[in-house]
C-alpha cells in the first residue's frame, strides 16, 4: 500500500513543482537574460507554477465572494525582505496578491511564503 505524501513534502523547489505538473522548467521561463525586469517576470512564472502545484488543481473562483483565497504577505524594509504572515481577502478584489498566486489555505500560503522567499523577493523587488 502506497502512502500519499503531502504536497508540501513533494514541492520543495521550483523544479519539484514542474515535476508535479509534468511540465518542463524551460517551457515556463520566458527570458534567458538577467536584467531586473526579466528576472522579475521569470520569478512570477516560477511562482505561478509553484502555486498551481501546491493547490493541486484548485483554482480561485472570483465569482464567489465567500470563497477564501489566501496569499503570503511580506515586509520589505530593514532588516530586509522577509515573510510576515498570510492574509485572506474575499470581500473585494484588490491588487495585493495576484489571482494566480492565491492558495486554497493559509497553511499553503505560509509554506509558499517561507519556502520560496527568494523567488518572491526576485518577483517583488
Amino acid at each position: 500500500m502506497q502512502t500519499l505524501q503531502k504536497i508540501t513534502d513533494r514541492v520543495k523547489s521550483f523544479e519539484d513543482a514542474c515535476d508535479v505538473l509534468s511540465i518542463s522548467a524551460a517551457d515556463i521561463i520566458p527570458f534567458k537574460g538577467d536584467n531586473a525586469d526579466q528576472l522579475a517576470v521569470n520569478a512570477l512564472c516560477k511562482l505561478i507554477a509553484i502555486a498551481r502545484a501546491l493547490n493541486e488543481g484548485w483554482t480561485p473562483d472570483w465569482d464567489n465572494s465567500s470563497q477564501r483565497k489566501w496569499y503570503p504577505w511580506f515586509w520589505m524594509n530593514n532588516p530586509g525582505f522577509r515573510f510576515y504572515d498570510t492574509l485572506c481577502d474575499f470581500t473585494f478584489a484588490r491588487a495585493t496578491g495576484g489571482s494566480r498566486l492565491c492558495f486554497k489555505s493559509a497553511e499553503l500560503a505560509e509554506y509558499a511564503g517561507k519556502q520560496f522567499l527568494d523567488i518572491y523577493k526576485s518577483f517583488l523587488s
